[in-house]
């Protein structure tokens, strides 16, 4: 990491603010209201203030996996050019139609999309290959996290309707692997990714544990493993906070879903607690680092 490099991390605190406004009023009249049925978006702060804290105006930013186009659309806001891949074509008209309704807000960036499967980023891209400032991206998570519900009070009293909660149909997708296959196709891509940095370029990923069958998984420290397989070293870890700050205390904004797996496994006797933040990965290619920092 070079010396102005690290000046951006030890200038970015080890617990963020980001989510003192809730998700949907951070997107409102930013993206286009059908974006909204994405099961799985990035909050905006936390692109915004990665983006902020790793890149200056001009700079390209990478999102392998970008959804909706919410790491492309706060760069482009701030200046950045932007580069973003989705597997999903449904995904990326959505994405395009938030960077148009971007740039007819003034935003002045170049941003570029790509329909395919990021595994192969470093073959479409390649002409971005040693370019990137920021790698910004999350993984898929499935169906137990994300997701809309319809309450019993909202369809006549029947049973709550889950909806939005899959990716998709084609089991191709990376939400649709075992954990196992998740973290293999992950790394391949970060693996990829990697290879579009420029010299002292990061990778931010944003992730947070999960339960699975009730049992906790420590996915952030999988990640970081597999990252560590792949040629990636841990230079930075913080947290993003999804909660508020108020009145000395957190407003927690987790998800129904992670309420009702929260109450069930309290239910069992598991001391189980909502997520109140994402853990916020920075990644170096550890042949970018002094041989002490490897």
């Amino acid at each position: 990491m070079s010396r102005e490099d690290l000046s951006h991390t030890l200038a970015l605190p080890s617990v963020l603010a980001t989510g003192q406004r809730p998700s949907r009023l951070q997107r409102h009249g930013r993206y286009t209201p059908e974006s909204m049925r994405h099961p799985g978006k990035m909050l905006p702060a936390i692109a915004a203030t990665v983006i902020e804290a790793f890149t200056r105006p001009g700079d390209l930013v990478v999102d392998p996996m970008c959804g909706i186009g919410t790491t492309l659309v706060e760069a482009i806001h701030r200046g950045r050019n932007a580069a973003g891949m989705e597997y999903e074509p449904d995904f990326v008209h959505l994405t395009l139609g938030n960077l148009r309704y971007a740039h007819s807000q003034g935003a002045v960036g170049r941003p570029q999309v790509a329909c395919g499967d990021a595994h192969n980023i470093a073959t479409i891209y390649r002409a971005l290959r040693g370019r990137a400032a920021l790698v910004l991206t999350s993984p898929p998570y499935g169906s137990r996290t994300h997701g809309h519900i319809r309450s019993s009070r909202d369809n006549g009293g029947r049973k709550i309707a889950k909806r939005h909660h899959r990716y998709s149909t084609d089991r191709g997708n990376l939400a649709h692997q075992p954990l196992t296959g998740l973290l293999t196709g992950f790394g391949q891509i970060l693996a990829g990714s990697a290879a579009l940095l420029r010299p002292g370029g990061v990778i931010v990923v944003t992730i947070r544990p999960i339960r699975v069958h009730g049992e906790l998984i420590d996915l952030p420290g999988q990640v970081v493993d597999t990252a560590h397989q792949h040629g990636l070293a841990l230079t930075g870890r913080h947290a993003a906070l999804l909660a508020g700050l108020r009145n000395g205390g957190l407003a927690n904004r987790a998800s129904f879903f992670q309420m009702l797996e929260t109450r069930r496994a309290r239910d069992r006797g598991i001391p189980a607690c909502a997520t109140a933040h994402e853990d916020l990965l920075i990644f170096q290619r550890a042949t970018d680092l002094p041989e002490e920092g490897r």
